[in-house]
């Protein structure tokens, strides 16, 4: 199963973008669904994340303008990004992590200019 990210370009800070992640094929098991993130010269870091349950975790600087939301009946993912700024130029990687395996995205670019 292969994950497509779709949705990253370029925004002035302040705007707002959208990603999405399809897979390839429809992932059973699934135990969490996120969106981690990597800027140049820093380490990957997990952006939001979904629960099985639905409970829902965030990195603290993203708090209030992200949103992670899931269509479990497709196995998708998205992260409306909101507010955007600056610090949130980054590569975006989401991920599925299943009973069977753990998928990522290639990633896609999101580059925040002020």
């Amino acid at each position: 199963v292969q994950l497509q990210a779709s949705g990253g370009g370029l925004v002035q800070a302040g705007g707002s973008l959208r990603l999405s992640c399809e897979p390839s094929a429809k992932i059973s098991g699934i135990r969490t669904m996120g969106w981690y993130r990597q800027a140049p010269g820093k380490q990957r870091e997990l952006v939001a994340r979904i629960y099985g349950g639905g409970s829902t975790d965030y990195l603290d600087s993203v708090k209030g303008r992200f949103t992670i939301s899931r269509d479990i009946r497709k196995s998708t993912v998205s992260l409306q990004m909101d507010s955007l700024d600056v610090e949130d130029t980054a590569t975006y990687y989401c991920n599925v992590n299943s009973a069977w395996g753990d998928y990522w995205g290639e990633g896609t670019l999101v580059t925040v200019s002020s």
